[in-house]
This record gives C-alpha cells, structure tokens and sequence, in this order.
C-alpha cells in the first residue's frame, strides 16, 4: 500500500519558487505539489519581459514552464488566483476566489512589487510600474495611443522600460534622482558610458532630478520637478525600485520586517512554512537579482527533501546584464576607496572599459563594460579572494606573452565544478557531460537540455566557449536553426518529413523525427498541431491540449483571469436586432467594459469563465475568432452603397470574404480589409490582404502590418471581376498556409519568400492556382464555428468552463 504523500504548497508561481520544485523534483522529493499564482500565465522569465516590450518576444516565447511540464509532474496549478491568509494553525490557506486548501509543507515565494513613489498624482491614470505581463501590455497600449512618456528610475528595469517604448516609438525621457545611471551596479565612468549609448538610442535623461509631484485630470499630463521646472507626459513608468511582497506572511502573523524572515535554511517564525526569491530577508539582506534566489532555492529543496546541505550564508552579489544591446558586468566591490588600488582599460574606440580592484594585492571586485568575456573568471577570482601574480595581470589585461585571443577561447582552467549559470545551478561538468552524451552542437540544444542559458543569458558567452573546448578549433559550431531548441530541423523539413514518413500525430512526429525533447515545448507542439492540420485538413483530429490557452478556451484571457467575447460583424456590419442582443448579454453577465476595436467589431471584456458558454449562447453569433491565428476581421468603408466616392460595394465584398474565410487555421493573425475607392477609408494598406475598388475593378495588396513593426503592403495584381478577386485571395491564402512558419505573419513572409516568387505561384502560373484553390475548399469544407461546438458538447463544455478547483 503506497503511503499518502505530504501536502507541498508553493504560493507563487515566480523563477525562484518554481524553480525551487524543479529541484525538489530532481532530488527526487516525493509530494503532493499544489501552486498558486496572482498571474493568469505559467511560469515566465520575467528578465526577458524588455523584450516583450519591444516586440522581439511574445508572452509564448518566455514561458519557462508550460502548462504541460506542470501536467507531466502531477502538480495541480492555479493561475489567476491569490492566497490572502494561511491558518498557521490549522494549516490551510485562504484565496481570493474562496478556496481553502490543507498544506503539511509550504513555500512563499511571493517575490516583489513596484515601489510607486508616494507624491501626490502617484494614482492617476497613465501612472504604472513595470513588474509583469500586465504591465507590459499597458507600455504597449499607451505607445498606440499617446506621443510622450517618462520612466522615473535610471536602474535596470527603468533602462529596459525605456528602451521598450522607444522601439514602441514614444518619445522617451529618463528620470533619474542620482547623478550616474545603475549606480548600485556600475561606477561613474560605465554609467557614463552606458548613458552615451542609449542617448545614441534615442532615449534622453534628466539626471540628478527629483519628482515631486503628478499633474493632470483623470490622466496624468506632466511631471513637476524640486526646483519648479515640469515635463510633459502621458504615461510614467515607475522604476525607482522594488520591495518585498510579504502581504500573505503579515496577515498570517509569520514575522517580517522589509521581508519574510528566514534562518539559513530559508525556514519563517513559522513551522512548515519556508520562503525564497525576492520576498526573504536573510542576514538583513534582500536580493533583487536572480542567481542569489537560485541559490536559496537549491538549498531549500535539498533541505525540505531530508538531504544534508550546506546552509546558505548569503551571496556574493554580481552583476551580469545586457542592457539595450550593450553588455554590463560587476561584481563585489565596484567603486573604490582611497585604501584600495585600481587596474584601469578604457578604450572609446571599441566603447570598452575594464576596472578591477585590489585591496593588499587581492581580487575584490571588478568592472566590465562592452566586453565581458572576463565575467566568469573575475567572478570566482573574486569569490575565492585571489591575489593578483604578474601573470594573472597579463592574463586579464591582455598584456605580456599570454595569446589574449587564445585565453577568450579556453576555459580548460575552469573547475568542473564552478557553476556556469548561477540562474540555474548548471556547472561546467554538467554542460561537458551534455555535450558528450547527448552528441549537443549549439548553444540552444545545450540550454534545452540543462536549462544553462536559460534564465538572464548573462552566461551564453561562457556556454559558448565551453562548446568550442568540448568539440575542438575544427569544429563547426553553428546557431541552431531548427523550430526550437527541441529540433535541429527546420519548419520546411518538418513539414517534408511529416508528408514523406505519413505521420499523422504529434507523438509520431516527435519519435521519427527524433526530437530532443520527448514531449516537445510550447512553440514546437502548437506548431506541429498546426502543420498536421494544413496537410490532412480530412483526416487529421485537432490536438487541443497543444493549442494556446485562448485558442484552448476560444477566448481571449485578460490579466485579471476573465476573459474578452468577441462575436463575429461580417465586414463591421451588424444589425439593430445583434446589438440589442449584445447590450442585454453585456448587463446580464456584469460585463466590465465594452469597446470598439479597431477591427469594427465589439469587445466584451470581463466575462468569467464559467459565464463564457452561456454568453456565446445568448449572443446566438459566431465567433470572432480574435484569439486564434486565424482571419480576425475583414475592415470595411461604406464604399458603393453610401459613399459618393464609392466605385464598388466594399462592404458587400468585405462580407463574402470574411463568410467565406473564417474558421480557417492561418501559420498567424490575419487580417483583412477591402475599399470601395483608392481613399483607403478601410486602410488597406497595413492588412494582411488589402483590396482597393476602383473603375476597373479591384487592386490586390500583401504583407502589410500595423503593428509593433508596421509594414506597408506591397500592390501584387488587379482583377477586372469579383469572382478572380476571391479566387486569388483563396490562392494567396492557401500558399500563405503551406509555405508560411508558425507565428510568421505576412509581412515577415513576404520579405522572405519575395514577392516575384508569390506573384509566380498564385497569379502567373493559373494550374497551380486553381490547386492552392481546390485544397483552401478542402480546408474550409471542415471547418465548423468552435463556440457552436462547445455549446452543444455537453461534456467538453463541463470540462473546460465549470470543472470546481478545489
């Protein structure tokens, strides 16, 4: 008979605590694991959120931990949810959505807050820190709708703040109470330097400036300064530091103070209960950087599984960042005092800086600025207190007889047991024996096997040099170029290998094709799911749990955990008769906001799960698939019907294609908009297809974007009647579908199939068209409204929307 395993509870669903059961999982401790986060997402990098600011990154792309890693571990996840109070006593918490749960062992890892400075106008609209997914969302909508913004704090998530609204293209102002930028990280020669190459970016500082006060309406409108001087603004991001979140630990009585306290084996005043990440106050310390919460938590696992550990002690902080592009590094003690000695390199040129710090001939901190391939070394030099010989001088200032050029390849003088990535605990052992055993040849395949990499990055230039000094100087180490780290093959090899080899599932895909990864990850299986579909639209049956958790849910979920309805207006046109059925539906289920998209449709935003399939009924429309890469909306003018200028029915036209399209599965969104004359009143010009009426007939556009990197579209071919207009479009989005990468949107694939290449495919050579058309038919001939499905799927839609949590 097994015994019943204790009760594991981590509050928070933060890099630190998840990271913390990855090891407890790995050592091999046996409970009963139950998370709950305040976010409506997975576990995410939060380092990497400046790049879903600026769009490089999606939400998708930094997910650490899938939903199905915390299915494959049997640990039950709560999103959306906050615990407010734990009955030490009893042993259970208490969540805001009114669950209670036992626990026999628990772990907060709660992490940190904004500190919204408390002037008056603090609470104003337009006023946000930069913590979160959420907040990155609001940075990217107030760079839509407004022209000037201030981010006050020169440290590093300020500086990641502001490079994201630039690249969003918001004129941008820094304000900074001290005279250097990240003055707890960098001297005053790299904060210089540092401030010259982001005003070269185009972000512009105010420093040694003092806000005192907000102005404005409702929104704010300008900042005042000390001395009387103001700035314009209409969005502030408040960057002037973070602070322990320790509501749950104070109104349960475990004892606090700027955190939750804990002893040397992250243990609270509380017994069962342990803390970690950016939360804890240890030694009177709290870390704000995440290699001392990875080391916190890889001695909590060892402990809370019954294994002798080391106790933790604190962590020699350093510094290892890439900021806008330029690299910054610095540990231990970083600006000098008159009874310390100081080794110098400057070069303005190459725009690099090197200081390292004696204090009686031994290592105590250094500097690095542009080029810090010495990280690594001066890092453990200075944890172990290592003096500095001639021959180490010449080593690390590239002087003397020591090869410089040699040394930066070489890391054979690294112990194997030195940790590379101090995010992840990933020694220098670990990532040889990975090379060996599992034949790795690139960074990415060595980050997806021992997770090095993985977290800041700050350790790639190491991972990289290991793997030279693994496979050789003749090796030829290149950047995977596979789907993801799972893969080395290509979309177009995948593709090939699933028609050749007749696979017809995701596991087979991942068995024949030798993945890595046995289960794959969140970009491969929805990619996967995807390519299946588009070439055995008949046969092959939709792999759900693969999806995206909107595409999952047909719905897109907010930050607060509810989710936006979006019925389908064919062309923006609805009627008296829907709208009345959207104002009853909105009062009925307490919507909480209603607005225009820019689509011409109606958001409903607010609904709470379990209402969704109700509110789909009572709406009695078909969806509008704005979760899903799919056709989102075809945007209309009034054209012919109504417009003076009008040479053709725009809306008519707009209508049939949106009927005729919807419901198919595209690589990305996809939009779509028709003109009834050249004034481009429906802006064809930035839709994924855009069509322009004019006496002839009608003008085809593609690849056009107006989003994060806006693309106007290229003119592709005129059509004299209406019928060639809907074929070509059927053609065009058909070769889009076999020939475009997931998440790939039009405009990127244009650039890279070139336009002659389309042109060719889908108007020249009129064969292949008419087959692009017969297999968008065959698609289309399958495809059924997904809102219908669930209402009349009486299991799914009590599996899905009203499935009780407990």
């Amino acid at each position: 008979m097994t015994a019943t395993r204790e009760r594991l509870i981590l509050i928070g669903n933060g890099m630190a605590g998840v990271a913390t059961l990855e090891q407890i999982i790995k050592l091999g401790g046996q409970y009963d694991i139950t998370v709950f986060g305040s976010e409506p997402h997975p576990n995410y990098n939060r380092i990497m959120l400046s790049y879903v600011l600026e769009g490089t990154q999606t939400i998708d792309d930094i997910i650490l931990n899938s939903h199905e890693w915390y299915e494959q571990n049997q640990i039950t996840l709560h999103t959306g949810t906050t615990v407010t109070r734990i009955d030490t006593e009893q042993q259970l918490i208490y969540t805001d959505n009114g669950m209670n749960v036992p626990y026999d062992k628990m772990i907060i890892a709660t992490g940190s807050q904004s500190f919204i400075l408390p002037i008056p106008g603090h609470d104003k609209q337009g006023v946000v820190g930069f913590r979160d997914i959420a907040d990155c969302y609001q940075m990217i909508d107030a760079a839509a709708h407004y022209p000037q913004a201030v981010v006050i704090g020169g440290g590093l998530l300020g500086l990641e703040a502001a490079k994201g609204l630039v690249s969003l293209g918001m004129d941008v102002t820094v304000v900074h109470l001290m005279d250097d930028l990240m003055e707890r990280q960098l001297d005053s020669v790299a904060a210089s330097m540092l401030r010259k190459e982001l005003e070269r970016q185009g972000i512009k500082f105010l420093m040694g400036t003092q806000t005192v006060e907000l102005l404005g309406g409702e929104r704010v409108e300008q900042l005042v300064f000390k001395d009387g001087t103001t700035l314009p603004a209409q969005f502030v991001v408040m960057a002037a530091g973070i602070k322990p979140n320790i509501a749950v630990a104070k109104e349960s009585n475990i004892e606090t103070g700027r955190g939750i306290i804990v002893n040397d084996y992250l243990q609270t005043s509380v017994d069962n209960i342990y803390a970690v990440g950016e939360c804890v106050q240890h030694r009177e310390h709290c870390y704000g950087l995440v290699a001392p919460l990875f080391e916190q938590g890889m001695i909590l696992a060892k402990h809370i599984c019954g294994i002798d550990t080391q106790p933790y002690e604190g962590s020699v902080v350093s510094t290892k960042l890439k900021i806008s592009g330029v690299d910054v590094f610095s540990a231990g003690v970083f600006i000098e005092n008159e009874h310390q000695s100081v080794i110098t390199a400057r070069d303005d040129w190459k725009r690099t800086y090197k200081k390292i710090i004696l204090a009686d001939q031994t290592i105590v901190g250094a500097v690095l600025f542009g080029d810090i391939t010495d990280a690594a070394p001066l890092q453990k030099f200075i944890r172990d207190g290592a003096p500095m010989t001639d021959e180490l001088y010449a080593e690390l200032m590239g002087t003397g007889g020591c090869d410089h050029s040699k040394k930066k390849s070489s890391v054979d003088t690294m112990a194997d047991s030195e940790i590379v990535c101090g995010c992840n605990g990933v020694t220098k052992l670990d990532i040889v024996s990975a090379i060996h055993e599992k034949g790795l040849t690139t960074v990415d395949e060595i980050k997806a096997c021992t997770g090095a990499s993985r977290s800041c990055g700050g350790c790639k230039p190491v991972v990289e040099q290991i793997l030279h000094y693994v496979l050789g100087d003749g090796a030829t180490i290149g950047v995977s170029q596979g789907m993801c780290s799972c893969t080395s093959l290509s979309r177009d090899e995948v593709v090939a290998g699933i028609k050749e080899k007749g696979l017809t599932t995701i596991k087979e895909v991942m068995n024949v094709l030798e993945w890595k990864q046995p289960e794959g990850c969140s970009k491969c299986r929805p990619a996967i799911n995807y390519y299946l579909g588009m070439l055995d639209p008949v046969q092959y049956q939709d792999e759900k749990s693969s999806r995206f958790v909107n595409e999952r849910m047909n719905a897109n979920i907010q930050k607060d955990g509810t989710y936006t309805v979006v019925p389908r207006m064919y062309g923006g046109v609805t009627t008296p008769e829907e709208l009345k059925r959207i104002a009853d539906v909105s009062v009925k289920y307490n919507v909480q906001a209603v607005k225009m998209t820019g689509g011409q449709r109606i958001d409903l935003i607010g609904v709470v799960k379990e209402d969704l399939p109700k509110v789909w009924e009572e709406l009695d429309m078909p969806s509008g698939y704005a979760y899903a890469k799919s056709l989102r909306t075809v945007k209309t003018c009034v054209g012919s019907q109504y417009c003076r200028f009008g040479t053709q029915d725009s809306m008519g036209m707009g209508a049939d294609l949106e009927r005729r399209f919807e419901r198919l599965d595209f690589p990305a969104k996809f939009k779509m908009a028709v003109n009834g004359c050249p004034r481009n009143c429906a802006e064809s010009c930035t839709k994924d297809i855009g069509i322009v009426g004019n006496d002839g007939g009608w003008e085809i556009f593609i690849g056009g974007n107006g989003g994060i990197k806006a693309r106007l579209a290229d003119s592709l071919c005129k059509v004299k009647t209406d019928q060639e207009l809907i074929d070509l479009c059927g053609a065009i989005i058909q070769y889009y579908r076999e020939t475009g990468k997931y998440l790939e949107r039009t405009s990127e694939w244009v650039e890279r199939i070139g336009l002659p290449t389309i042109y060719e495919a889908v108007v020249t050579n009129v064969e292949n068209r008419q087959q692009l058309i017969e297999r968008v038919n065959l698609a289309l001939a399958q495809v059924e409204d997904p809102w219908q499905q669930v209402i009349n799927d009486t299991a799914t839609c009590e599996a899905l929307f009203h499935k009780m949590e407990v």
